[in-house]
């Protein structure tokens, strides 16, 4: 019997690669896998993973600014926890073009001002992109990372909800929350004994505030406009610069995505009202009204077209489809997305701006006073508002002197030849930076001292026509952008007249904290009184 069991055993039994031809300069190494173990193959595998990630970066990075090598796959995910207005400025001094690696993305960093403009000015090349959990957060289908003709074209269509005569219609909503707000503040103080508050979390409530009212009227409930100031803290963390790409249960993005949802599903129920009131011939009272009466007087002219009857109906300037009721949350999400956090942090730089320097807040307040004839409590049109020259270069020169967007992310999406030496990877995300074209000290003599006469009495408009890159340039450039501005001027000169504050400095009022735009460090301690007169 033990003859015959070795009659049946395999001929590749002793074989080592049976019929398979391989060079002999081969066999080492595959009878070395084969007798490698199960660990010593992950191992394995690992070590050509990592060196493969380091010679991408390397190849990537070529000649540009950067650190040498890369953290194995995160890079500097940690950085990104507490990022460091300090280290952003370190990486902006390094050179034009800087770099790092995180995650799956190479970052190419555009520091000066020729090399930002240069980016913001290439649509063929880059597309905003924001970061990878934007798309989940705001809608993969939302307009804002639409590209080319499809973002022209939807663009034109919202360009009339921020001319002059519309941003008048949203003034008188405006100096309702502001005037809410301003008893708000005088509380605040005085719950906490006189002691010095941070106020920044209340700027971001009141800017969440007017803009709500601003967007969507009163449409929604004091409570829900409450619910999105809270909670739109969570969406700003899933949105930092540099975040983990997915969305994992009880996660920043996690609680974000949530936050985004009722945002959406509050601003949905307005455009349903919006709808049914502007269809029974109301007024617009805020820009989502003004949208949906756009959309109702192009079905008007088109029914006309059709009917072969156009007498007495005039040809709206941009002819609109009729947008869903989500589309419409999604597009007014945007506009949340986009003035929340900047207004926040510019409105917060501000008041503290403003209590350090009791000459610029006399002659703002003089000024607004003068414009309401001796009255502090009337309302201002629009005329009234432009005619404030002085507040408006003070508001200017803050956002000169605290940009609140630092950085612009953008995708590239072909090799991007962004200067004679280097091209930017396909797929990589490059952004550049606004702060350092703001700071250039040949624009701006002696440029970290605020100073709102650059702009009253001085040349930096048409010098610096090129640096203020503020609300960017070229076709994705904001579309708010006079909107803000004037909302500011409005939020500031109206506390003027009913407020005095003082700011409590602390070691770290000058520090910068970076939470999407920039912030002081200490919050900005204040303390409010009613003006006396």
């Amino acid at each position: 019997m033990a003859s015959n069991a070795t009659s049946f055993t395999s001929p590749l039994a002793s074989a080592k690669l049976g019929a398979v031809a391989v060079p002999p300069q081969l066999e080492y190494v595959i009878d070395t896998i084969s007798k490698a173990s199960g660990w010593t193959i992950v191992f394995t595998l690992l070590a050509a993973l990592v060196a493969w990630d380091q010679i991408k970066y390397v190849l990537n990075k070529g000649t540009i600014a950067g650190p040498s090598w890369k953290i194995p796959f995160i890079g500097p995910f940690l950085e990104s926890i507490d990022p460091k207005f300090e280290e952003y400025y370190a990486k902006w001094m390094s050179g034009p073009l800087s770099c790092v690696s995180v995650f799956h993305k190479f970052v190419v960093i555009a520091s000066t001002r020729d090399m930002a403009r240069k980016v913001f000015n290439s649509p063929s090349y880059v597309k905003p992109c924001v970061v990878d959990v934007a798309h989940k957060l705001l809608g993969a289908d939302n307009w804002v990372f639409l590209d080319g003709p499809a973002h022209v074209e939807f663009r034109k269509g919202l360009n009339g909800l921020f001319t002059r005569r519309a941003l008048e219609i949203y003034l008188p909503g405006q100096e309702e929350v502001y005037n809410r707000y301003f008893k708000t503040f005088l509380d605040i103080t005085k719950k906490a004994g006189g002691k010095p508050v941070p106020f920044m979390p209340h700027f971001r409530e009141v800017i969440t505030a007017v803009s709500c009212r601003s967007f969507v009227g009163h449409y929604i409930s004091d409570e829900a406009v409450k619910k999105i100031a809270d909670d739109y803290y969570l969406i700003t963390a899933a949105l930092e610069l540099v975040n983990f790409p997915i969305i994992i249960p009880y996660t920043k993005t996690w609680y974000g995505k949530k936050a985004a949802d009722m945002v959406l599903a509050e601003f949905a129920k307005c455009a349903a009202k919006s709808k049914v009131r502007m269809a029974a011939g109301g007024e617009a009272t805020c820009i989502m009204d003004a949208w949906v009466k756009q959309m109702i007087d192009s079905q008007k002219w088109r029914e006309a077209v059709a009917s072969g009857n156009t007498e007495g109906i005039e040809k709206p300037t941009q002819l609109l489809r009729d947008f869903t009721d989500y589309e419409i949350s999604q597009t007014i999400f945007t506009f949340l997305f986009a003035s929340q956090d900047a207004t926040s942090s510019a409105a917060t730089w501000l008041f503290q701006t403003m209590a350090q320097r009791p000459d610029v807040l006399d002659r703002v307040r003089e000024e607004n006073l003068k414009v309401r004839n001796g009255d502090i409590h009337a309302s201002l049109n629009m005329e009234q508002l432009e005619s404030m020259t002085y507040t408006r270069a003070v508001v200017r020169e803050l956002l000169r002197y605290r940009p609140p967007v630092l950085m612009v992310p953008y995708l590239v999406k072909k090799p991007f030849p962004i200067s004679e030496d280097y091209t930017v990877p396909k797929g990589s995300m490059v952004i550049p930076t606004t702060y350092m074209a703001l700071r250039d000290p040949e624009v701006y003599p002696n440029p970290d001292y605020f100073d709102p006469e650059r702009y009253y009495s001085g040349d930096a408009e048409v010098k610096g026509a090129k640096n203020y890159l503020v609300f960017g340039v070229g076709p994705h450039y904001c579309l708010g952008q006079q909107y803000a501005q004037l909302n500011l001027a409005l939020f500031v000169g109206k506390a003027s007249l009913l407020l005095d504050w003082k700011h409590h400095p602390t070691p770290l009022s000058e520090e910068i904290k970076v939470f999407a735009t920039i912030f002081p460090k200490d919050d900005c301690p204040l303390t409010f009184e009613e003006r006396k007169w």
